[in-house]
C-alpha cells in the first residue's frame, strides 16, 4: 500500500505566505523560503505552493520566489497560480518545482493538460479543483473561487484524468480555513470516479480531521496550511498519530 502523505500549503501573495477563510479575509503569516525549510525539516512529504492571486491579476507566477523555496526543501514541491501554457509549466520546473498544478487555465483549455502531460509526463501534471455545492450539485469553481464554470465536479475530474492528469487536489470550498473538518463525503465519492491519486485540502482543524479524510474519505493526502502555520497541529506528532491509527505514514 502507497503511504498516505501529509503536505503542507503555502498560499502566497506578493511573495509572502497568507491564509485566509473561504478565499477571503486573507493575512500575512510568514516568508515562504523560511516556512518551506522549516516543513521540510520537520518531515513533509510534500509542500504545495499557490500564487494565489496570479489568476485573477492576470499575470505570471513568482519564479524568484520558486527559485528560492526550491533551492531550501529536499521534499517534492508542487506549484501552481497563474500556469497558463506548456511554457509556464517548462519555466516551473526548470525553477525547482517537481510537479505544476493547474486551475483556471485548464478549465478555459482544457487541452492544455494534454499537452503538459504528453512534454513532462503525467506524473508532474497536477490538476487542483476549487469545488462549491449549489443546489445539491458540485460545481467547480475558477479565479480563485469568484466564478463557477458551470462544470459538474465529478465529470471534470474524469476529463482531468483522461487527458493526463497524474493527481487530483480537490479544495471544498465551504470547508476552506474553517477548521471543522475535510467534506469526506465528496472525497470519497470523487476517489470512486477516478484512479489517480487525490489529495484532500480544506477543513483541517485538529488531528482526528486528517484521519478521518484519510481514512473514511480515502484520499491519499491531506493538505493543510493555517493549523501548521500557526502552530496549532505539530507536524511530527500528527504523523506518529497517523501512524498509531493504523495508517501507512512515513516516520522519520
Amino acid at each position: 500500500m502507497l503511504a498516505k502523505r501529509i503536505i503542507p500549503c503555502l498560499d502566497v501573495q506578493d511573495g509572502r505566505v497568507v491564509k485566509g477563510k473561504k478565499f477571503a479575509d486573507i493575512q500575512d503569516v510568514a516568508d515562504p523560503v523560511e516556512l518551506g525549510k522549516k516543513y521540510s525539516e520537520l518531515g513533509a512529504d510534500e509542500l504545495v505552493f499557490y500564487d494565489i492571486t496570479a489568476s485573477h491579476e492576470k499575470r505570471g507566477i513568482f519564479l524568484d520566489v520558486v527559485e528560492r523555496v526550491a533551492e531550501e526543501v529536499h521534499i517534492p514541491f508542487t506549484v501552481g497560480g497563474g500556469i497558463q501554457s506548456v511554457e509556464d509549466f517548462r519555466a516551473v520546473l526548470q525553477a525547482g518545482a517537481d510537479k505544476v498544478s493547474v486551475n483556471s487555465a485548464a478549465v478555459s483549455r482544457p487541452s492544455l493538460i494534454d499537452e503538459a502531460a504528453v512534454r513532462f509526463g503525467n506524473q508532474c501534471v497536477v490538476l487542483s479543483i476549487d469545488a462549491k455545492e449549489v443546489d445539491g450539485e458540485w460545481f467547480v469553481f475558477v479565479k480563485g473561487g469568484r466564478e463557477n464554470t458551470g462544470k459538474t465536479l465529478f465529470e471534470w475530474a474524469k476529463e482531468g484524468e483522461r487527458r493526463g492528469s497524474g493527481e487530483i487536489v480537490l479544495n471544498v470550498m465551504d470547508t476552506d480555513g474553517v477548521k471543522q473538518g475535510y467534506h469526506n463525503e465528496v472525497m470519497a465519492e470523487l476517489s470512486e470516479q477516478v484512479n489517480i491519486p487525490i489529495v484532500a485540502s480544506g477543513g483541517a482543524g485538529q488531528v482526528e480531521h486528517f484521519r478521518d479524510v484519510l481514512k473514511q474519505g480515502r484520499a491519499d493526502a491531506a493538505l493543510a496550511a493555517s493549523v501548521f502555520h500557526f502552530g496549532e497541529i505539530d507536524l511530527q506528532s500528527l504523523k506518529q498519530y497517523l501512524y498509531e491509527q493504523q495508517l501507512p505514514i512515513r516516520l522519520g
